[in-house]
């Protein structure tokens, strides 16, 4: 039960850090051209969909019983590493341009 409650800590505390990164990447957005904000704020609200979606995903997995905890974690822990990879193929695509 401890491995369980650490691991949803620790997702809690990363979507906190990627909700502060969004808003890091949002200001600098506000900073650049017309053409590239345009394209960088698009990228940001379909992350900030994502990651509402995946905020809703491990509130059912604080939620789910034993039997159902390890299936969950599963498909949480495959939405959030989908996250991240998108998040940083938008930071990087940010600092190219």
């Amino acid at each position: 039960m401890s491995d369980r409650l650490t691991y949803q800590g620790e997702m809690e505390t990363k979507l906190q850090q990627l909700g502060a990164q969004l808003d890091q990447l949002k200001a600098k957005a506000d900073q650049a051209g017309e053409d590239v904000k345009a394209d960088i704020e698009a990228k940001i609200e379909a992350l900030k969909a994502k990651r509402d979606e995946i905020s809703q995903q491990l509130a059912a997995l604080k939620e789910a019983g034993d039997d159902a905890w390890e299936s969950l974690k599963a498909g949480f822990q495959s939405a959030w590493d989908e996250l991240s990879k998108a998040f940083e193929e938008a930071a990087s695509k940010f600092k190219s341009e």
